[in-house]
């Protein structure tokens, strides 16, 4: 890998600044290209076929256009069902997104844990092979939030002016669960990148305390693994921030923080 890589992150929108934000505190001297679909979110309401059929041509296109040295897929949905297809097509290392299934379940002392996702996550075959593979005799409770993401995506604007407790509390809720001998859910696997944008509010509305499990820290570790430690002395990079719609962000300075304090251009 060159001194200075290019990395490219890729989401259907604004979820995977979450992963951007753990990168860029790994490699800040990187040059990054954020990439947000916009012109196709939500993910999870499209079929598998039709995401394939989007995203393998449109991150050919991105990899001619912007020559990254590695690419992040920093979306759950995605990864679940493209990421297979693009390893296939082209030749730059891609790391994926998928449930943090394994450590939550580790982790869980009650064996109660609840995944939420999108309703396209949870309801892939990828994720009930990680929950066999991985599930260590916990009881894990499939959570498929229709509008989480939406509301997420909202929050980074004006129009998160108007998202409600209510609305959010009506997407976790399912996520918490008691049984008749009293144990009850302990950890809540984050399985879209949208949604530790609203950790504070996850965290303030929840019925009781859980663990709430982000990957992207382990996708940053795995992202240094490939390409490298920052070097000492390594000068400060920089950032693009790039809408398949074509529109322009109103609101630079809220993202400042993902990108290692730069606004991206």
């Amino acid at each position: 890998m060159p001194t200075r890589p290019t990395i490219l992150v890729f989401d259907s929108g604004l979820g995977g600044l979450t992963v951007q934000r753990e990168v860029a505190k790994a490699r800040p001297d990187a040059r990054y290209v954020y990439v947000a679909d916009d012109a196709f979110f939500p993910y999870g309401q499209h079929g598998e076929q039709a995401l394939i059929d989007r995203v393998v041509p449109l991150m050919g296109e991105l990899i001619a256009a912007h020559r990254p040295d590695l690419i992040v897929l920093a979306c759950n949905t995605a990864s679940t069902i493209v990421l297979s297809h693009l390893r296939a097509a082209y030749s730059v290392p891609i790391v994926g997104t998928v449930p943090a299934i394994k450590p939550a379940c580790a982790g869980s002392l009650t064996k109660r844990v609840s995944v939420l996702g999108t309703s396209g996550t949870v309801k892939r075959e990828y994720t009930q092979t990680l929950i066999r593979e991985f599930g260590g005799g916990c009881i894990v409770t499939l959570v498929g939030s229709p509008h989480l993401a939406s509301l997420a995506e909202g929050a980074l604007g004006s129009a998160g002016d108007g998202i409600t407790d209510k609305a959010i509390f009506d997407e976790i809720a399912p996520c918490f669960i008691q049984d008749a001998a009293g144990a009850r859910t302990d950890t809540v696997v984050l399985a879209c990148t949208h949604y530790p944008l609203l950790l504070d509010e996850l965290t303030r509305l929840a019925p009781w305390p859980v663990t709430w499990i982000d990957p992207a820290p382990a996708i940053a570790r795995r992202v240094v693994g490939l390409i490298g430690d920052l070097q000492p002395g390594a000068p400060h990079g920089d950032a693009v921030l790039l809408y398949t719609s074509g529109k322009r962000h109103a609101w630079p300075e809220a993202l400042a923080p993902f990108f290692g304090g730069q606004v991206a251009a």
